[in-house]
């Protein structure tokens, strides 16, 4: 086991929120990682590094720190050594079976000149090497990573690489590269405001504030604040999606332009009077509109200026139970560290499996490699929108929004979101014509007409449908206003099963906290036949194969073996058998319960000598009935992320989206659809 141990240049960098990133990153890289943060300041069950490393990187075993009160009292008492027994004691116990260990030391406390030295007491004693976590705003920042280096090399500690976080612009990685001597650049981890912005719910908190109007302030996000001390001309410019308005009561042609700002879907942070005061019941009434738009309104005592002055000294430090803001810090971090360089050393780690962060992480890269054209045929949805603007950034797909140009653009303007120059639009009552003939092609057999199919093409999913089936699309992803009905009958129609699949099935990856299950079939077929079973086991192994989960099938029933008896068994014993006989390549057994599929003891105890009992990955129910819920138990009562349902065995990729999916199950089933694309492709050629 490898053992790391980040250790802060100077105070402020940002220990606890690297510490975090790099455990994604060990994750995604398919490695069995530990975490431990031996002190904090805090009490036990407030440490942020553990709260966080537990809900978000779901390492439940992760223990308590010890309390900086107790390791001051051992280190005056002159109980170094038991203190660091009872450290060494704590990590080992947690990583057991671990590839590698975080320890996240001991933040800087000019009040306890003990620190530097116990926080490299116990980089010995656990034989880990130093990463070190540096500021990269300025040449200050390098200046002071090459002192502690310095001290580090003279007490005979090793260095394994530095991690420079909150780069500013001006920050010379190249000459940083020359002046570490030798020690490796793990991570630049740019600066990035936006991740600084808190919620009205934290403001709330930080100004002791009335909440006056709730609104949306649990997810309403500042991230610039508008002082309204000047005309109200000046300040309209600035009613912008993120704003803070922060205003006298008595100010009514401010608070009347906030109000038109959020009657016109500006999505405003918030708004703040000052001086306890209150908006005139006539505004509030002619406002009211805006005032049940989600807009939270909040009431201070102190005045404009002294208001916006604390809000500015609102600390950096993620409150514990704002986990949607830290897993954002903790993909930026993620995202500016060298994976290749951090993995150097660990190509011999046992226990790589398919971890939740490598599936959403090799789920992108493959995305990003197959380059392909999705077309979304809910081009002005918000969450669309928003969902294809981040995969034109991030390169995961060329995205194809159908709509109206100033209706997405109307939308996108109203959610603070700008278009990117690579995003697609494309004007369905534009293109709809050319799709006519090749419809009536497709559909010669059931008499369509011309003007019955221009008719049917208003339909954008039956318009993206056929962009589909003539090749101008790779893969199609709907549902987010659209019935799963409305997303599949069309593909049925024009697309068609591939060829060797005599049925559509549907499956979904189960993100379980150590590793990602596939489930089929969940939600298309009510009660397949042994035939049918059978080809749902093969359609589902190749899916989990795609994505780099190694499938091991289980053939799923309430009796393992021979142990039962009974039609439905049956079915699912005649299914197993004719797997076997069509694919002798696939690794499957059944019939089997859950139980054995999934504990090697049970499974050593009712199937014994199975080659998938207890080690299951890839798991197919009898019908829809038992799949369904149980998918739905996992998921509610384990809190898992389930991702899908994926469409299996149609000739090209279409997705069904849940209507009540966010923005990144959007992402993650546009990368899906593009490395189906890229498999039924590549299964073509072959």
């Amino acid at each position: 086991m490898r053992t790391y141990f980040l250790s802060a240049t100077e105070p402020n960098v940002g220990l606890t929120s690297v510490a975090l990133g790099l455990l994604r990153t060990l994750q995604r890289s398919g490695l069995k990682v530990a975490f431990v943060k031996p002190v904090t300041k805090r009490t036990a069950d407030s440490e942020p590094s553990v709260l966080f490393a537990r809900s978000i990187c779901h390492l439940n075993s992760t223990p308590d720190p010890l309390p900086m009160s107790l390791v001051t009292q051992q280190v005056t008492s002159g109980k170094t050594d038991d203190l660091l027994e009872e450290i060494v004691s704590m990590a080992l116990t947690n990583a057991q079976g671990a590839d590698v260990l975080v320890v996240e030391g001991i933040h800087a406390d000019p009040t306890r000149a003990f620190i530097p030295q116990l926080s490299a007491d116990i980089s010995k004693s656990l034989q880990a090497d130093v990463i070190l976590v540096a500021s990269g705003a300025d040449a200050e920042g390098l200046a002071q990573t090459n002192y502690v280096i310095t001290r580090i090399r003279a007490s005979g500690r090793r260095i394994e690489g530095v991690i420079f976080n909150r780069v500013g612009p001006d920050f010379d990685a190249a000459a940083a590269s020359i002046e570490l001597d030798g020690v490796p650049i793990w991570g630049m981890v740019r600066d990035n405001p936006a991740l600084s912005a808190p919620r009205m719910l934290d403001i709330a908190r930080h100004l002791g504030a009335e909440v006056m109007i709730q609104g949306e302030i649990a997810t309403r996000r500042a991230h610039e604040t508008v002082v309204c001390a000047r005309s109200v001309s000046e300040v309209i410019p600035r009613l912008k999606p993120g704003a803070l308005v922060i205003s006298a009561g008595d100010r009514d042609d401010v608070i009347l332009a906030t109000a038109l700002a959020a009657s016109n879907g500006i999505e405003l942070a918030g708004l703040v009077l000052t001086h306890h005061s209150f908006i005139s019941p006539r505004i509030e009434r002619f406002g009211s509109r805006a005032f049940r738009s989600g807009l939270p309104v909040l009431r201070t005592g102190g005045d404009t200026y002294e208001t916006a002055a604390t809000i500015s000294r609102f600390p950096q430090a993620v409150p514990q139970d704002d986990l949607v803001r830290m897993n954002a810090v903790i993909e930026s971090v993620a995202e500016g560290l060298d994976a290749l360089a951090i993995c150097e050393g660990l190509e011999h780690a046992t226990s790589r499996r398919m971890s939740p962060p490598a599936f959403r992480y090799q789920l992108i890269q493959k995305a990003r490699a197959a380059n392909k054209r999705i077309v979304l045929p809910e081009g002005d949805e918000p969450r669309t929108i928003r969902a294809a603007v981040i995969c034109t950034e991030k390169r995961i797909a060329r995205c194809v929004l159908l709509g109206q140009r100033k209706v997405i653009e109307s939308v996108a303007e109203a959610m603070g979101v700008d278009l990117p120059d690579g995003l697609e639009i494309l004007d369905p009552h534009e293109i709809a014509g050319r799709f006519v003939e090749p419809m009536v092609a497709l559909r010669k057999g059931k008499g369509l007409t011309a003007s019955q199919a221009l008719l049917a093409l208003e339909d954008t999913v039956v318009l993206g449908t056929m962009m589909l089936a003539v090749d101008e699309v790779d893969g199609l992803v709907s549902g987010a206003v659209h019935t799963t009905a409305n997303t599949v009958r069309p593909a049925l129609q024009l697309i068609r099963t591939a060829p060797g699949s005599s049925i559509v099935s549907s499956c979904f990856f189960m993100l379980m906290p150590d590793q990602v299950l596939v489930y089929a079939d969940c939600a298309v077929n009510p009660d397949p036949t042994a035939e049918e079973l059978a080809e749902i086991a093969r359609q589902s192994a190749d899916s989990a194969e795609a994505f780099g989960i190694d499938a091991k099938v289980a053939m799923l029933s309430y009796s393992t073996g021979a142990s039962g008896a009974g039609d439905d068994v049956e079915k699912v014993r005649v299914a197993t058998e004719l797997a076997k006989t069509r694919w002798p390549d696939m690794v499957i057994d059944g019939p089997m319960q859950y139980d054995a599929a999934t504990v090697q003891e049970v499974a050593a105890q009712k199937a014994p000598g199975s080659a998938v009992a207890g080690q299951a990955t890839v798991f197919i129910f009898p019908d829809l009935n038992t799949g369904n819920t149980t998918y739905k138990a996992v998921q509610r009562s384990a809190n898992v992320v389930s991702v899908g349902p994926m469409l299996q065995g149609l000739r090209k990729p279409v997705n069904d989206l849940s209507r009540g999916a966010l923005v990144d199950d959007i992402v993650f089933t546009i990368a899906l659809t593009a490395i189906q694309a890229e498999a039924l492709k590549n299964g073509a050629s072959e």
